[in-house]
């Protein structure tokens, strides 16, 4: 809640956080792990009218500020379809729906005193501890990314019952 409370003071439209720090502590959860500190924070959010990335640092600055001991990764989708050669996004969610595997395309956000909590491709995956591509990553190439991110980050050491289909 700390979290998403700092996230919420920035103030960012259309911000949601996802990827590790949702997926990671629901796979902890289910295996009866602590939750372990994150490698980053993964805040996502669209303003097509700030696409300078020094806003992105400027917004990390203001979190850092908050909450020291977080490691803030702050992006702005409108111009994350650059990096990731996509057509343009159009919302964070549109974003969040292509990230590499279907348990990743989580995100939690604070509106007002609720959470909510979107799953781009269902929980299925999630909860089920697979490992599957998510539709923007279903080819040769994405298949390879993803065993590659499994393997780098060390997945199946850290959760003995997750399942790869790749």
């Amino acid at each position: 809640m700390e979290v998403l409370r700092a996230a919420a003071d920035l103030g960012l439209p259309d911000w949601w956080i996802g990827a590790g720090f949702v997926r990671n502590r629901v796979w902890d959860a289910i295996s009866g792990r602590p939750v372990s500190p994150e490698r980053d924070v993964d805040v996502a959010y669209f303003d097509p009218e700030r696409l300078d990335p020094r806003e992105d640092s400027r917004a990390e600055a203001r979190a850092t500020a908050a909450l020291p001991e977080v490691p803030w990764e702050i992006r702005n989708q409108a111009r994350m379809h650059l990096r990731n050669g996509d057509q343009p996004y159009t919302s964070t969610l549109d974003a969040i729906s292509r990230w590499p595997e279907t348990a990743t395309c989580v995100a939690v956000t604070l509106r007002g005193d609720s959470i909510r909590l979107v799953s781009c491709h269902g929980l299925t995956d999630l909860v089920g501890m697979v490992v599957r591509p998510s539709p923007a990553f279903d080819d040769a190439a994405g298949r390879a990314t993803v065993r590659h991110r499994v393997q780098a980050k060390g997945w199946l050491d850290r959760w003995a019952g997750l399942r790869l289909e790749i």
